[in-house]
C-alpha cells in the first residue's frame, strides 16, 4: 500500500467508542495511533519508559533517533492530514522543505542522478525534531495524556473472554498500577514482547521473517552554512559495501551518516571517519567533513537484521490489542522508510475504526501488511544485492534487482525514470509501477549516442554543496 491506492485521512468518519485507550511506546508509531485513537475514545493515554523531553532530544530509550531519519512523501502528506500545517512548523522550526531530485545529489550504479523536471518535495530536519512536533500536537489533544518513566510490566488479560483488559505498569513515582483499557496498542518498537506473552497465555506467536544485513551507521553533525541547501548520497554497492549520506537540517547542521554492511565496521574515531568520507566517489562529504566544524560526537548505532513478524497470518489473537510500527517490522535505516511507515499504519487504524472494534485486531494486521509488504520489498529486496545478504528472499528479487539496476544506470541521463525511481522510494507509488510499459520501455530500449550525466553530479557534489 502506497500513497496511489489509500484513502487519506477522513475527519468525523470514525463512530465514537467512549472509554479508554492505552497506547505503550512514545515514539513516532505510538503518537500517530494516539492520534486517530482520538476519534473514537474519549481518553487516550500514551505510556513510554522514558521521560517526554519539551525539546528535540535523543531519548535513553531510543539511540537510533541520533542517526538521519528522513522523511519520505507517504510520511510527509500522512502528518500533514493527522496535523494541518505540519509541514510549516517543521519549516518554523528551522527545518528545510527541498526537491529530493534536483536538491540532493544521489549517486548509486557509478554516476548520479538526473534531475526530474516536476518537483518532488521532502521536509529535511533531525528525528528528533520530526518527533518533537507531532508529540506536541498530540499533547495538546484534550484526548490525550502523555505519562513518561512508565515501565510496562505486563498486559491484563481476561482468559475467559480472550481479551486484553488494560496493563500493568510501574509508574513515574516506581509504584506498580493498572490502568484498565477497552483497546491497547503495543508500539514498543523492535524489542516488543508481546510475541512471548502471546505464547504463555496460549495463543500462537507470529511466524517472523530475519534478513540479516549486518550494518553499522556512524554519524555526526557538522556546521553547514546558512545559504547551503542541499545534501548528498551514496547508495552502497556490492563491490563497495559503504555508503553515506549528508543532509541538511536545522540549525545550520548537516547530518553525516557513513554507512557499513557486511563487516565493515562504521568508523568510531575522528580520523577513520574522515578516512571513509575521502574514499566516497563523490567528493563533497569528504571535504566538508574535513573543512566544516564538527558539532558532535561520533554516534554509532548497530543494525544486524530486518525483521518482520506476521501478525496477519494468525488465526486466533486476543480482542483488546493490536501492534504497531516497528513491533511489526523494522527495516533497514538507510531507506528512511520507518517513520512513513509508522504514520501508514496509524493510516490504516483511523480506516479500520471506522468499522467499530470487532475484529479490529485481524482487521488492521491485514491490511497493514500492505504497506509493510511494500516497503519490506524495496529495503530487503536491495539488500540482497549484497553475497552476504541472508534470509527469507521475496520471490523475484534477483531478476527485479538486475532491472532496478538498469533503471539507476539509464536515470544518470533521464529525469523521466528518476522521477519514477524516486516516486518509488518516496511510497507514493508501489514498485511494480517501474514495470509499467511507459517506464520499461525507457530502461530497457537500445541506446544510440547517450549522453553521460556523470559529469553534472560530480559538479554539483564538489562546487554546490559549499554555496548553496
Amino acid at each position: 500500500m502506497t500513497l496511489a491506492d489509500v484513502k487519506q485521512y477522513a475527519d468525523g468518519t470514525v463512530p465514537s467508542v467512549g472509554g479508554r485507550a492505552v497506547v505503550v511506546g512514545g515514539s513516532m508509531a505510538g503518537l500517530c495511533a494516539a492520534r486517530v485513537l482520538t476519534d473514537a475514545f474519549d481518553e487516550v493515554v500514551v505510556l513510554d519508559r522514558d521521560e517526554f523531553p519539551d525539546g528535540p532530544r535523543v531519548r535513553d530509550g531510543a539511540p537510533q533517533t541520533s542517526q538521519p531519519h528522513a522523511m519520505l512523501e507517504a510520511g510527509r502528506v500522512t502528518l500533514e492530514e493527522f496535523f494541518p500545517g505540519f509541514g510549516e512548523e517543521v519549516r518554523a522550526a528551522g527545518g528545510l522543505k527541498l526537491d529530493m531530485s534536483k536538491d540532493l545529489a544521489w549517486y548509486d550504479q557509478g554516476g548520479f542522478l538526473a534531475d526530474a523536471e516536476p518537483e518532488l518535495p521532502a521536509l529535511y530536519a533531525s528525528r528528533p525534531l520530526f518527533e518533537q512536533l507531532v508529540r506536541e500536537r498530540v499533547r495538546k489533544l484534550d484526548e490525550v495524556q502523555l505519562r513518561g518513566r512508565c515501565s510496562l510490566i505486563d498486559y491484563e488479560h481476561d482468559a475467559s473472554e480472550g481479551r486484553v483488559t488494560g496493563v500493568r505498569f510501574r509508574d513515574e513515582d516506581g509504584t506498580e498500577e493498572v490502568l484498565t483499557a477497552t483497546l491497547v496498542v503495543d508500539a514498543t518498537g523492535r524489542t516488543s514482547r508481546t510475541p512471548k506473552w502471546l505464547e504463555s497465555h496460549g495463543y500462537p506467536a507470529p511466524t517472523v521473517d530475519e534478513v540479516m544485513v549486518d550494518v553499522t551507521y556512524s554519524t555526526v553533525r557538522i556546521r553547514r552554512p546558512p545559504e547551503a541547501r542541499s545534501g548528498v548520497l551514496v547508495g552502497p554497492e556490492p563491490d563497495r559495501p559503504r555508503g553515506a549520506a549528508m543532509l541538511p537540517i536545522e540549525r545550520d547542521r548537516w547530518e553525516v551518516v557513513l554507512q557499513g554492511m557486511h563487516g565493515e565496521r562504521a568508523p568510531a574515531d575522528r580520523e577513520t571517519f574522515i578516512e571513509w568520507a575521502e574514499a566516497l566517489p563523490a567528493d563533497g562529504i569528504g571535504r566538508q567533513v574535513t573543512e566544516s566544524e564538527w558539532l558532535s560526537d561520533i554516534h554509532r548505532y548497530p543494525f544486524p537484521a530486518s525483521v518482520w513478524r506476521h501478525y496477519e497470518e494468525l488465526d486466533r489473537f486476543p480482542d483488546g490489542l493490536i501492534v504497531t510500527g516497528d513491533a511489526i517490522a523494522s527495516f533497514n535505516p538507510i531507506y528512511g522508510q520507518g517513520m512513513s511507515v509508522a504514520a501508514l499504519d496509524a493510516l490504516v487504524l483511523h480506516h479500520e475504526l471506522t468499522g467499530g472494534l470487532e475484529g479490529l485486531a485481524p482487521r488492521f494486521f491485514a491490511r497493514a501488511s500492505r504497506p509493510v509488504e511494500e516497503a519490506w520489498r524495496l529495503a530487503v529486496g536491495n539488500d540482497f544485492n549484497f553475497a552476504g545478504t541472508s534470509g527469507p528472499k521475496p520471490f523475484g528479487t534477483d531478476l527485479f534487482n538486475r532491472y532496478v539496476a538498469r533503471l539507476i544506470r539509464r536515470a544518470q541521463s533521464d529525469g523521466a525514470l528518476t522521477e519514477a525511481f524516486f516516486r518509488v522510494f518516496r511510497l507514493e507509488r508501489p514498485a511494480t509501477s517501474l514495470l509499467h510499459p511507459p517506464v520499461a520501455w525507457r530502461v530497457l530500449r537500445p541506446r544510440i549516442g547517450a549522453a553521460i550525466a556523470g559529469a553534472r553530479g560530480t559538479a554539483r557534489s564538489s562546487a554546490e554543496l559549499s554555496t548553496e
